[in-house]
């Protein structure tokens, strides 16, 4: 029996993909993208449920329960019902209650845990998810860390990073459902920051351009057909636009191509930019805009998303001054849609059974108000 025009046995079938891709930016960090991975038999894990309720009786973070933590380092506004709200971590990583002396004895060393660690309660309904929250007050939340890096850098001149940083879900290692952000300050520049920032560097050295610029040119004017060099048949094709998912005036929100996770986007701003501090509140604008409509596309196709998202910025410092020219602030969105595996672990390369290419066309054909 013949089949009929558009049948599913006539649908045409995402062609596999195995292959090591090389981040551009930091080019020891490998993907090993295997679609057909995602073909293997495995329990389907249910979805967490999304708790959407706007008041919590015994949420800590609920506005009324201002009683049930730390006392408040800021609240915005000063005056009448906050919007948004900054604490201590009842629970931190690193803190600045005391100062244990450095110590090292053979190849052990160690240096005092000294930090800040702060929660940045996103807004005062519980349940609200970024793409739910209205423009202005995604742009209050992103002004708010905005300055309060500031103020963490210019008031303690130990903190050498400040990361800012938001957990949804328990996938994403969320402890508790009201929605909010968290803000550490380090004395230390993390290794993965350091790598980014040399490895810019040493691009800008040799090309006196930013590779994230690059890249970001290249997302928007590349086009190519790549063939095999034997049969001469088609092996791929690179369309302008083929990894942009947002974009506006002033930012684009892509998928890397070497994407450790399968939905994983990038925010960066067109206009070269290396420290988030320098932002504008017309950026701040635009940010909020592209920032809540890349929410959306994710939660759109993914039905509910848990993730992490961080913000990555040129760490402070004299000896950081001359990379300005060669690193690009971002935000980097990775949802939590699997487990690392012992293969992950045990080599450190990450495994992504998504084609990116079929990514980035889902997300942004994804239907959105």
């Amino acid at each position: 029996m013949s089949q009929q025009p558009g049948s599913p046995d006539q649908e045409a079938k995402p062609a596999i993909v195995r292959e090591i891709r090389i981040n551009p930016i930091v080019p020891s960090e490998s993907v090993l993208v295997a679609t057909a991975r995602s073909m293997r038999p495995k329990k389907e894990e249910p979805q967490a449920a999304h708790d959407g309720r706007s008041h919590v009786e015994t949420c800590p973070f609920c506005r009324g329960n201002e009683s049930m933590t730390p006392a408040p380092i800021a609240e915005i506004p000063e005056e009448g019902d906050w919007q948004l709200r900054i604490v201590e971590n009842l629970y931190p990583v690193l803190g600045d209650d005391r100062e244990a002396p450095d110590f090292s004895f053979g190849l052990q060393q160690a240096i005092d845990g000294y930090g800040r660690h702060e929660v940045v309660i996103d807004h005062a309904s519980h349940g609200i998810r970024i793409h739910e929250m209205t423009a202005a007050h995604l742009a209050l939340l992103l002004a708010t860390y905005r300055d309060r890096m500031e103020q963490l850098y210019h008031t303690d001149n130990r903190l050498r990073y400040v990361l800012v940083f938001k957990n949804f879900g328990p996938a994403a290692g969320a402890s508790i459902g009201h929605t909010h952000s968290q803000i550490i300050a380090l004395p230390v520049v993390p290794d993965n920051l350091q790598a980014e920032v040399r490895s810019s560097s040493s691009y800008y050295e040799s090309r006196s351009q930013c590779i994230f610029c690059s890249l970001i040119n290249e997302a928007l004017t590349f086009e190519a057909t790549l063939y095999d060099r034997t049969s001469g048949e088609v092996r791929r094709k690179i369309s302008v636009g083929q990894y942009v998912i947002e974009q506006n005036s002033r930012f684009i929100a892509v998928k890397p191509f070497a994407s450790r996770y399968e939905w994983e986007v990038h925010i960066l701003p067109l206009a070269h930019q290396a420290d988030f501090l320098e932002i504008s509140p017309a950026d701040i604008a635009d940010l909020a805009e592209i920032f809540s409509r890349t929410m959306a596309r994710l939660n759109t196709v993914l039905g509910g998303v848990q993730y992490n998202f961080f913000l990555h910025s040129l760490p402070h410092g004299s000896e950081y001054e001359e990379s300005t020219p060669a690193y690009h602030w971002h935000i980097e969105i990775c949802p939590r849609t699997s487990i690392p595996t012992g293969f992950e672990l045990g080599s450190g390369l990450y495994v992504n059974t998504v084609s990116p290419e079929d990514a980035a066309e889902r997300l942004r054909n994804a239907a959105i108000p």
